[in-house]
């Protein structure tokens, strides 16, 4: 098996944040607790986009401006992923192992 580029790891991302939160009935939260699920759904596919566009950057300043947008919405979804759990959206295992995956794929594009 060979890695994944960052997008792919992105994607990958994407498919198991999208697993966990489907399991999650928003109708049962308070209101914070489902913009928050509503605000990690966006900035998953979004960092996916961001970094699509990172990896297809035809000049190194587009690169390096489409690295700081994918930084800064990677952290976000970091921050908002630790928040989430407070409501028991994701469990102490899943916040690791997707902060590790995060970590990992912002590395990819220093």
């Amino acid at each position: 098996m060979g890695t994944l580029s960052p997008y792919g790891m992105a994607r990958q991302l994407e498919i198991d944040v999208m697993r966990i939160l489907a399991a999650v009935d928003v109708t049962a939260l308070d209101v914070k607790a489902a913009k928050l699920v509503a605000e990690i759904k966006q900035q998953v596919v979004d960092a996916r986009l961001d970094i699509r566009d990172w990896e297809m950057s035809e000049t190194r300043q587009e690169q390096l401006q489409n690295e700081r947008i994918a930084s800064k919405r990677l952290e976000d979804l970091r921050r908002d992923i630790l928040a989430a759990s407070e409501y028991n959206i994701f469990s102490a295992v899943d916040v690791a192992q997707l902060t590790a995956r995060i970590d990992s794929i912002a590395e990819q594009l220093e």
